[in-house]
């Protein structure tokens, strides 16, 4: 999936020597710290490494401590771009105004949280939200997959997550258990999506979910589960379902925010541009969705312009619900 980094990195960086305007950004230096969701890391990575086939000189480590981990140092001041798989919460919003940090959301791609079992898995053709519930809810849990249906076999669900701190852990539960709702602890869980893929790839009775790209790039080791839409249609992960909402209620947008402080610095300043200029390619390039050219205009302008805030709470801190479309407005901006 990192076919793009070569054959296109030319193409990428003509609109970016055009926007530096002068070779003295050739010689760029420097370090742009990113932390944060293992989802959106393959898509940072990406823009990195093109971006650094033309600007060798600034260094751009991409940390996966979870949506959760990256945000607890964004926070505070201590990276210049966070990683996100769902935008910023209450109190991490509290968290920045605490400590004097500015931020620009922007929008980055779509991803559709994967619902994945074992290779070999030929009992399940789909699930519903209710059966997931029976799986992952603390107080009902299914033990054997022929406790959720009789045909199934009698053996034990072995349960994959990602950790608390992730991003995709939170959408999973808010969209399964409910946001209040507890989901059971007997589960391997791991902050590194590779290490869910090897798990449910190596264990038979297993299932688990991850970022849309991780099942892309591992179709040889995992099954996806279609899972049926408000529509009562089952539906499986892929670029079309994902990119036209059919693939609901798992489809979900993902972001980078960046401190508007860093934002100023000329090597970040040039990476963004680079990262927004060609988001959708580098997206798709690395298994996920490109977003409507809309949102990335609009996102292009608040970072030129360095607008601050946050497009999914409202000004007393609750969480706005909707289509990434819908919330993504100058009208909703929260400083």
């Amino acid at each position: 999936m990192r076919f793009i980094a070569g054959c296109l990195a030319a193409c990428f960086f003509m609109s970016a020597n055009t926007l530096a305007g002068q070779d003295v950004f050739r010689e760029l230096s420097g370090t742009i710290q990113i932390d944060g969701s293992s989802t959106v890391a393959p898509i940072s990575t990406e823009a990195a490494d093109t971006f650094n086939s033309q600007y060798e000189n600034v260094k751009i480590p991409v940390g996966v401590s979870g949506t959760g981990g990256g945000f607890k140092r964004f926070t505070k001041g201590d990276t210049d771009i966070s990683n996100a798989s769902r935008p910023m919460t209450a109190l991490e919003w509290t968290a920045c105004r605490k400590f004097n940090v500015e931020f620009i959301e922007i929008p980055i791609a779509y991803d559709g949280l994967t619902i994945a079992v074992h290779r070999g898995n030929d009992w399940i053709d789909q699930l519903t939200i209710e059966q997931l519930a029976r799986i992952f809810r603390a107080d009902s849990a299914a033990k054997t997959w022929n406790q959720l249906n009789p045909k199934w076999p009698e053996t034990e669900i072995r349960i994959f997550s990602p950790g608390t701190d992730s991003g995709t852990f939170d959408y999973f539960r808010e969209i399964v258990v409910g946001a209040d709702g507890s989901i059971r602890s007997d589960m391997s869980v791991s902050e590194d999506d590779n290490n869910l893929v090897q798990g449910i790839a190596n264990t038979e009775s297993a299932i688990g979910f991850c970022g849309a790209a991780y099942y892309f790039e591992n179709t040889d080791k995992l099954k996806a589960v279609p899972i049926v839409n408000p529509s009562g249609r089952p539906v499986a992960p892929a670029f079309e379902s994902i990119g036209d909402g059919s693939y609901a209620p798992f489809s979900r947008p993902l972001f980078i925010y960046v401190n508007a402080k860093s934002s100023r610095r000329p090597e970040i300043k040039l990476f963004v541009n680079h990262y927004l200029e060609n988001a959708a390619e580098i997206a798709e390039s690395v298994g996920y969705v490109g977003l409507p050219e809309a949102i990335y205009e609009l996102a292009s302008a608040n970072f030129r312009q360095r607008l601050v805030g946050t497009h999914f709470l409202t000004p007393d801190g609750k969480q706005r619900h909707g289509s990434l479309t819908e919330n993504f407005l100058e009208s909703n901006r929260v400083k």
